[in-house]
């Protein structure tokens, strides 16, 4: 049985991190080959939840809150070899408890779009996204 919690991003090890993102398809769209990119963009996260299995990290959700009015779930990943088995709702789970009256935004990868309304979502019409400047 796997662990959810919130833990401090500081503390990640983010090579650890980096293998979940390899190991469940979400590295596609991340860049995890710029180190230092990489490593702002875990440690800048206020609101992390981690699933693990003994010490192995096998899910993660980043997300940025301001634990009122939205949390903004960036990144959920866990390890394809786990998928399908709740790991990925209780991390949902876990970060929306930590922010209660907050409402989870997230946009979702294609694939992955059809998921998010059988655990609750509803899809939004109306999002707009604008490219990293560099």
């Amino acid at each position: 049985m796997w662990k959810c919690e919130v833990v401090d991003a500081s503390g990640l090890d983010v090579d650890e991190v980096l293998s979940v993102y390899r190991a469940s398809g979400l590295a596609e769209r991340r860049p995890v080959d710029d180190t230092e990119r990489f490593t702002a963009m875990v440690r800048g996260a206020n609101l992390v939840v981690t699933a693990r299995i003994g010490d192995r990290l096998v899910g993660i959700a980043r997300s940025i809150t301001d634990g009122a009015y939205a949390t903004y779930l960036s990144d959920i990943a866990v390890d394809r070899e786990f998928q399908r088995r709740g790991i990925g709702v209780d991390l949902i789970r876990v970060t929306q408890e930590a922010a209660p009256r907050a409402k989870v935004i997230l946009l979702s990868a294609p694939a992955a779009a059809e998921y998010y309304p059988h655990i609750g979502f509803t899809q939004h019409p109306s999002a707009w996204v604008r490219d990293a400047l560099s």
